[in-house]
């Protein structure tokens, strides 16, 4: 097979394709894999812009394994397999009367590739989806199945909850959920210099707060979602409404300005001015899940950095003195988040409030320029890239970012002394295994 991810800005063709449809399966594979000094990587949906999980050798297709292994309704803690997407556990959860306690806004991924790449949401009382997490158990190189928790193995348990897939393989998740919840959400263009004034207020003041600011326009989309009361009455969108504002508008015409924008470039800049005037506002309240997703269907490349929260603005302010001056215009906008810190030790929130800025290209539009420009102003503040979206840093930069990189590289040496996980990816971020 040929595998590719969403972007198509990696590819990969697999010597072997493995489909366990069990733990057991997945050690079997692993054992035998690692035996013959082969390498394997676990496919995940392919939602990660890098190539991290690329198999030039072994593969492994998760498809198979998915599901709620088993739920606790009195502790409220859910063991999922890891292949399970997350638009699959919302619905099972849901069936249970459970939440996840925070959210990003895809829910294609599996699982087991949200928490190895760092996949969060935003709000800054919340962490990363990593931070639900109470126990993993996965398969080594050797192929023994091990768990781990902040009491069993607990340097492990550090690591592999934003693992990058170098540990081992991830067999089943448990999450700390709670009740199901609804949010309140509102949604609704502003000025893009009163959202910059008020932003630490938004972020103190908002369970969930986020805005997209779109180049070469005034105005920014902002996201404020707040929590519910439990029995309070919810108003979703009609399903008309739902349809015009995210299927029509979204996606439908907004892909339709973008591929003008990339037919005739001199179009851009008027487009994007227009992009951020016509947004139209809109108050509704949900289910958590239904109001922290929203379907994404313009493709796009994209990059993204956490920076410590306190250097967002002047971050921003770089950026916005940036794009005009680049050679190919930009035609995605930026998208700004919150979380709070976390003692993971590859979490892009290690140690720090954070802030995040993720740059967009739409999909065959240049972007090298305008990446590349925006990783040298975050690593100015000590950025950190989300493992899972495009940035070319490699080990020796990275030390600097974690205070935790050589413990990591310990426990993967451990973990996997001859290198049976690793791949190109892996080998330019965390170096040769």
């Amino acid at each position: 097979m040929t595998w590719s991810n969403w972007a198509g800005t990696a590819k990969a063709t697999p010597q072997r394709v493995h489909r366990p449809r069990s733990a057991a399966e997945i050690a079997e594979v692993v054992a035998g894999v690692s035996a013959a000094g082969h390498r394997v990587r676990a496919l995940g949906s392919g939602h990660s812009f890098t190539a991290i999980a690329a198999a030039d050798s072994d593969a492994l297709d998760l498809t198979g394994w998915t599901g709620i292994e088993r739920a606790d309704l009195k502790t409220q803690q859910v063991t999922v397999r890891s292949g399970t997407t997350l638009r699959a556990l919302n619905a099972a959860l849901d069936a249970l009367g459970l939440a996840m306690t925070n959210l990003g806004d895809i829910d294609a991924q599996t699982i087991a590739g949200a928490i190895s790449t760092g996949t969060h949401g935003t709000g800054a009382r919340f962490g990363g989806i990593s931070t639900q997490i109470v126990a993993l158990e996965l398969v080594l190189a050797d192929g023994s199945v091990v768990g781990c928790s902040a009491d069993e193995r607990p340097e492990l348990f550090d690591a592999a909850r934003v693992g990058l897939g170098a540990l081992g393989v991830i067999t089943t998740v448990t999450l700390q959920c709670e009740p199901s919840f609804a949010l309140s959400a509102q949604e609704r263009p502003e000025p893009l210099e009163q959202v910059l004034d008020g932003f630490d207020d938004s972020a103190a003041n908002n369970d969930h707060f986020e805005f997209y600011w779109f180049p070469y326009g005034s105005k920014a989309l902002v996201k404020r979602n707040n929590r519910l009361p439990l029995h309070a009455e919810r108003k979703p969108l009609s399903r008309l409404r739902r349809f015009v504002d995210y299927d029509l508008t979204e996606n439908v015409a907004f892909g339709g300005l973008c591929r003008l924008g990339r037919a005739v470039p001199k179009l851009v800049r008027p487009l994007g001015s227009f992009a951020s005037q016509v947004s139209s506002p809109r108050e509704y309240s949900d289910l958590s899940h239904r109001v922290f997703v929203t379907h994404r269907g313009v493709r796009f490349v994209e990059s993204e950095y956490a920076v410590p929260r306190e250097s967002v603005l002047d971050v921003l302010a770089e950026l916005r003195g940036l794009v005009p001056r680049l050679k190919d215009p930009v035609a995605f906008p930026v998208e700004v988040r919150v979380a709070a810190a976390d003692d993971i030790w590859l979490s892009t929130a290690n140690g720090r409030d954070s802030a995040y800025i993720a740059i967009h290209q739409f999909l065959g539009m240049p972007y090298r320029e305008y990446f590349a420009a925006f990783e040298a102003l975050a690593g100015q503040v000590g950025g950190r890239p989300h493992w899972g979206k495009m940035h070319d840093l490699d080990a020796s930069v990275l030390r600097t970012r974690y205070p935790h990189f050589d413990d990591f590289l310990r426990v993967r040496k451990e973990c996997d002394p001859a290198g049976t996980f690793a791949n190109t990816y892996l080998d330019r971020v965390l170096g040769p295994a």
